[in-house]
């Protein structure tokens, strides 16, 4: 954890800007917990979530853990106020992982994240538990709403410090990742760990791809290998299949290239990702240095985006539609009213050509300031392995994102497969196959429904080619699937879930029946 409070700079040259600091820690404390294992917890915690001490303003707790000496000490030691609140006052805060022991113990459902957020604002880092054994301690990272820097609202302020103020924004250092959840896990690895034959549900690849005619249309570029590549046939393509001019595409290596161009080329003091996710855009903006904010969405909620959960001040915005892995599809008329001056607002639609008739797309608008719209043809296509994607953007974004691009950046056959994906022939083929895969999602739930009494639940209501389903001891299910040849994708690794969720890809009715038998067999060996 970085120490220390100073000055930061703004992004205006030889200005110096100053913040409050906007960051409330939430503290549980059991009865002896020591100073030193609170200031471990909340070390770790600002570090995951790229802060320093700098960017506190308060600990919080319940009223009932307010004279606790370890945390009365640890507040003191970090030059922080303590802030305490009734239960009553915590249990009316809704919290993402709520607890029936610490509710029945306390009153409330989650002394820390109740804490962290009874003033508002955003979840940075949900529920922690310190490495001591036992665990006296918990802790959760909330920043402010905007403008909710000065008075924390009700609760009793002991033992205040002084606060200097610090620019919050500090950019964290280069990771692959953070404690809890590895954002570079992807659905490819549950296929490939152990070489064995497996029905691959992991990865969200359309099955029995690519088509014949595709495969072809791409041998016939290899001719053409000795010349350097010519991205303007396919760029105009697909400009003409959103109607938009071809100011507005950019062509990148697959949609992932498109997060670290993002990440690296826009200039943004805080970013904030919306989980649960495809992970590779706060991967992206944590490589760069970015210290990176997020919107956790409730699983009680159905996943669904209330807009406002996301920071006023948040001036990169990032969230997918349909959304990997929870397949919700978020309203179009939602998504643009997230639309600020200033803002970037990155709207990852990998898998809208899953959806039918793409309702909800926001493609080719050109209406919505700031708006960033980045398309894959991996999925639908079966071409993970050729790397295509674009980006549809104001022609000065796709200016400043393709000055951070190397040259060539897409090679010769991922352009003509660009091309041939974007013609009035696949469109076609896209459209039939997103009827296909509605029609096997709705026979893969029903077939889960089945297990309900086995404690699973399918969020949703899904509408992209996957599935999130929650099931206790899901974990271990998933290793007895692998047993019985399925691979699936666990959820863990996808800030927001955690080990009881797994993400099923759709597959035709033959293999979603073969996989319920043996999620059957798998789901009796638990009980």
């Amino acid at each position: 954890m970085r120490s220390g409070r100073g000055e930061g700079t703004d992004s205006g040259p030889g200005r110096a800007a100053r913040h409050v600091p906007s960051v409330v820690v939430g503290v549980g404390a059991s009865r002896g917990v020591s100073v030193e294992e609170v200031l471990a917890l909340v070390a770790g915690a600002l570090d995951e979530a790229g802060l320093d001490v700098a960017s506190v303003a308060e600990l919080a707790t319940v009223d009932t853990k307010g004279a606790e000496p370890g945390v009365v000490g640890a507040a003191r030691r970090l030059g922080v106020p303590l802030v305490t609140r009734t239960a009553a006052e915590l249990a009316a805060v809704a919290v993402p992982y709520p607890s029936d022991a610490v509710l029945a113990a306390v009153g409330t459902a989650s002394v820390a994240e109740a804490a962290a957020l009874a003033g508002g604002g955003v979840l940075l880092v949900p529920k922690r538990r310190s490495a001591a054994r036992p665990a006296r301690a918990t802790c959760a990272v909330a920043r402010r709403p905007a403008g909710g820097a000065a008075d924390p609202g009700p609760g009793r302020r002991q033992g205040c410090g002084t606060i200097t103020p610090m620019d919050t924004h500090t950019p964290m250092p280069t990771e692959p990742g953070i404690p809890g959840h590895d954002l570079r896990h992807h659905g490819d690895a549950e296929v490939r760990d152990d070489g064995s034959a497996l029905v691959d549900l992991a990865v969200n690849v359309r099955a029995d791809t690519p088509p014949v005619w595709l495969r072809e249309h791409i041998a016939a570029s290899l001719g053409s290998l000795a010349a350097y590549p010519d991205g303007r046939a396919a760029r105009a393509a697909v400009a003409a299949r959103h109607g938009l001019p071809v100011e507005r595409v950019l062509l990148t290596a697959g949609a992932a290239e498109a997060f670290v161009l993002l990440a690296r080329a826009l200039k943004v003091r805080w970013p904030v990702v919306v989980h649960p996710q495809f992970t590779e855009p706060e991967a992206a903006l944590r490589d760069a240095g970015h210290s990176v904010g997020r919107v956790l969405l409730r699983a009680a909620d159905g996943f669904r985006l209330d807009p406002a959960a996301v920071p006023e001040e948040a001036d990169l915005v990032v969230v997918g539609n349909p959304t990997n892995p929870t397949s919700v599809l978020h309203p179009a008329d939602v998504l643009a009213g997230l639309a600020r001056p200033g803002r970037t607002l990155v709207v990852d639609e990998a898998f809208m050509d899953a959806v039918p008739g793409e309702r909800e797309a926001l493609a080719g608008r050109t209406d919505v300031p700031g708006l960033v719209v980045l398309r894959s043809l991996t999925k639908t296509w079966g071409l993970a392995g050729l790397r295509i994607g674009y980006v549809l953007a104001a022609p000065e974004t796709v200016a400043e994102l393709e000055r951070a691009q190397p040259l060539w950046p897409v090679s010769t056959p991922a352009l003509a497969a660009a091309e041939a994906c974007v013609a009035p022939r696949a469109l076609a083929e896209a459209a039939h196959a997103a009827h296909r895969v509605a029609a096997d999602r709705a026979h893969l739930v029903a077939g889960l429904g089945e297990f309900a009494g086995a404690g699973l639940r399918v969020a949703g209501p899904a509408e992209g080619p996957f599935v999130l389903v929650r099931l206790p001891d899901a974990d271990a299910v998933r290793r007895r699937l692998r047993r019985l040849g399925f691979a699936v994708r666990r959820g863990d690794t996808f800030p927001g879930l955690d080990e009881e969720w797994l993400r099923l890809a759709v597959r035709d009715r033959g293999t979603s029946d073969a996989f319920l038998r043996a999620l059957g067999r798998a789901t009796a060996e638990a009980s």
